[in-house]
């Protein structure tokens, strides 16, 4: 699923509403994060990635003022997540990767019961109620219980109940967990819309594509920041190796023959083929056809690529395991 042209071209502005400096967390011996510091502008789409264990739900646990920090300094919309847990709470939306709406209840008294939760004032909740339907695309069935929405639409339904407060800051857990690409879709070009009004919005994403949707990136491994950046930086950096495209006969027999081999800097299976990162092209692709053809492995296809940032996120994992 690529990006559209523009959400692409959607620029960061400048003034800075999340700062996190030397940020540290410790259960007892164990690290689960260690020594952050990324500053994130107000309107910037952010995206954290990183496997199980990295680390990102930790951090996001403590901007969203729900964990105090071991060590180190953060601020969320001017507010101290140590002395000021409150404040932020109030002044950010949260959605999780599940959803976390009530289905035995109707639409229009999920939107109802969470005015109340976040304290909308009285005379705007018509309003943002209102807001929250034409949002979801809910207004024609409000009456409905929520059960019976699609993913997508419980997945709109959940956004803006989250941010029915005007919160200046949202954190995105897995948003679109288990809904259809099309509905995907059309969830990013409401995030899209929220970052256009200011507001600066926290994504932890399992979705390599999604990731390509984000101003930047931080990718996470072991509670440290390996890497960030936008995504056409990361891709650029990809430690100034190129990338084939493979195809073969036999991907296990053509893997074998090539890990380790001189010149080949990694080979992962992508899909129904392989992505071999080179140092020279040229070079390698006959150093690949020479080893493929002794092993009686036939080539289907063989071409340079552009990397993807599962290919980013491959690579810099792998080389911080080789650490």
């Amino acid at each position: 699923m690529e990006a559209p042209a523009h959400l692409r071209e959607n620029t960061v502005p400048a003034s800075i509403t999340v700062s996190m400096r030397d940020l540290s967390k410790h259960f007892g011996s164990f690290i689960a994060v260690n020594n952050v510091s990324l500053d994130v502008a107000r309107g910037e789409i952010f995206g954290f990635l990183g496997p199980n264990g990295a680390g990102k739900s930790t951090t996001i646990r403590i901007l969203c003022g729900l964990l105090s920090p071991t060590s180190g300094k953060a601020t969320v919309a001017g507010f101290d997540v140590a002395a000021q847990p409150e404040q932020v709470k109030q002044s950010i939306g949260y959605m999780s990767q599940k959803f976390s709406l009530y289905d035995d209840l109707t639409v229009a008294e999920n939107i109802d019961f969470f005015s109340g939760i976040y304290g909308v004032p009285a005379d705007l909740r018509a309003e943002r109620k209102q807001f929250a339907l034409e949002l979801s695309g809910l207004s024609a069935r409000q009456n409905s219980l929520t059960r019976l929405l699609p993913g997508g639409f419980k997945q709109r339904l959940a956004l803006g109940c989250a941010i029915l407060h005007q919160p200046p800051v949202l954190f995105l857990d897995e948003p679109t967990s288990g809904v259809d690409p099309i509905a995907r879709r059309e969830f990013w070009e409401l995030i899209y819309h929220l970052s256009a009004e200011g507001k600066t919005i926290f994504v932890s994403t399992h979705y390599m594509d999604e990731a390509e949707y984000c101003h930047r990136i931080a990718l996470m491994h072991r509670g440290l920041m390996i890497a960030l950046g936008s995504p056409t930086q990361l891709k650029r950096e990809l430690g100034g190796a190129s990338l084939l495209r493979l195809d073969a006969s036999d991907i296990l027999r053509a893997m074998e023959a090539l890990v380790g081999a001189p010149g080949i800097e990694d080979v992962a299976v992508f899909g129904s083929g392989l992505h071999v990162r080179v140092r020279n092209v040229e070079h390698s692709t006959l150093l690949i056809q020479e080893r493929l053809a002794a092993g009686a492995v036939t080539i289907q296809r063989l071409q340079p690529i552009d990397a993807s940032m599962e290919d980013v996120f491959v690579s810099l994992i792998e080389a911080e395991e080789r650490k």
